[in-house]
């Protein structure tokens, strides 16, 4: 059932391209009954495995990666994922309170999520901007190039404690963060920049989560053998399947299971 979960998750990820730790999680957490520390650290861990293949492509094939931004927002993402941990470990008892903490920053990703995904068409049409003489103006930030990268690096933050303490957030939200920071950019770099970003973000968080004894290795294990297979599936079915209708569907049922984990 894990592996058939993994299959049906990745499935909905090829197609539309986010959903993975926004429904893997609460998949765990509802259907199978894992305690939501072990569901955010196993599904931290399987996500920088699974983005790792998405970059090969972005870096390799589309050089759509801004390495330049991903530092920015690193920066900003890996010191407060620390930090997260560190409080997590060390300021909080272990038991309801740190369940608690996790499952109302949980219900509040997945919330913003479901948000983020009914607007993140509107955002990407108007991402690149064609100036006087038809040429891309790609990669010029929203706001003056200091305050760009403190822009970059809180909103890096920001990401940081949220994914650490939810595992979602680093897909669908930071696609919009970077819309938002870099109108310009085309839609093919905001894609891969935020994936690569992702990966050190979950890796440590992930780690920081296998330290603390959040994981679980057979899960994993079979997580990968569904999903793997799911998103290149789904990869094949996106230009056949209305993406959009799959959009609002997963948007509608973000919010639901989002509310469920708030007013639990």
């Amino acid at each position: 059932m894990y592996t058939v979960s993994g299959f049906a998750v990745g499935l909905l990820v090829g197609i539309t391209g986010v959903g993975g730790g926004s429904l893997m999680t609460p998949l765990l957490v509802f259907l199978f009954g894992f305690k939501p520390a072990v569901a955010v650290g196993t599904d931290l861990i399987y996500a920088a495995i699974t983005k790792s293949v998405g970059v090969f492509v972005h870096h390799g094939k589309h050089r759509s990666v801004e390495w330049n931004i991903v530092g920015w927002l690193a920066l900003g993402s890996l010191p407060c994922a620390g930090a997260t941990l560190y409080a997590i470990k060390n300021l909080m008892e272990v038991g309801k309170e740190i369940t608690g903490m996790i499952t109302v920053t949980l219900g509040v990703a997945l919330l913003l999520t479901a948000s983020a995904l009914i607007f993140r068409s509107l955002l990407l049409k108007n991402s690149v901007v064609i100036d006087d003489d038809h040429s891309r103006q790609e990669n010029t930030g929203r706001f003056s190039s200091r305050w760009e990268k403190v822009a970059t690096i809180l909103t890096g933050a920001i990401l940081g404690v949220l994914v650490t303490l939810s595992s979602v957030g680093a897909g669908a939200l930071g696609t919009i963060a970077l819309l938002f920071l870099y109108p310009k950019m085309s839609t093919v770099k905001i894609v891969g920049t935020d994936l690569a970003h992702a990966i050190p973000l979950t890796a440590v968080a992930g780690l920081g989560h296998l330290s603390l004894g959040n994981f679980d290795g057979d899960l994993l294990i079979s997580l990968l053998l569904g999903s793997i297979p799911g998103i290149w599936i789904g990869s094949h079915l996106s230009a056949k399947i209305p993406e959009h209708y799959l959009r609002v569907v997963l948007s509608v049922l973000l919010m639901i299971i989002g509310t469920k984990f708030v007013l639990q």
